[in-house]
This record gives C-alpha cells, structure tokens and sequence, in this order.
C-alpha cells in the first residue's frame, strides 16, 4: 500500500503566507537568453517578470495596465470619444462653410 501523507492546515497557511509577503514587498526575476555562433548574436531575448500587489506595483511607479487599451475599457471610451468629437467638428465646419455660402449668396 502506499502511504498517504496527512496535509496539516499550517502548510497552507504557510504558503499564503509566503504569497502574501511576495505581493506585498514584490520580486524581481531576472533572465538573459542570447544565442550566439561564432561570436555573432543572432538572438537576445531579455526577460524581466516583476509579481507584486497591484497596489505595491502603483507605489513603485509601474501602472501600464491605466492606458493599455485593452485592459480597460476607460481608455477605449476615451478614444470613442476623441474620434467623435474630431467628426463632429469636421461636420460642423462643413455645415458653417455651407451656410455662409448660402448667405453669401442671398446678399
């Protein structure tokens, strides 16, 4: 038979506690990949991977997720917004050129 190990609730409390400490302080991993041959780099990929808490991540500074379009739908309203106004302005020119014509005309 084989035997079965008894999970103690302290284990799982000791990974969330890890889990928390690592968001809440954040960890930096680190990694160059380059390929070379004869010298000669033909490819480098460099990785960086940083795991916090949204909120640490915000004090650090780092919040590209804000103006990422497609992680928030703020920014894309946004962008509606800038393409609907740009076209109600090119219409409205268009609709002022006409009526000074029109005025231009009956005087």
């Amino acid at each position: 038979m084989a035997e079965q190990k008894m999970i103690h609730p302290n284990q799982s409390t000791n990974l969330a506690d890890i889990l928390e400490r690592v968001l809440d302080k954040g960890i930096v991993i680190a990694g160059d990949i380059k390929i070379q041959i004869a010298d000669i780099d033909l490819l480098t990929i460099k990785i960086r991977l940083f795991i916090a808490s949204v909120d640490k991540a915000m004090e650090m500074g780092i919040n590209w997720w804000e103006n990422d379009l497609y992680l928030t739908t703020r920014k894309k309203d946004e962008v509606e917004l800038q393409e609907e106004n740009k076209s109600l302005k090119e219409r409205l020119e268009k609709v002022e050129k006409e009526l000074k014509q029109i005025i231009q005309e009956e005087a």
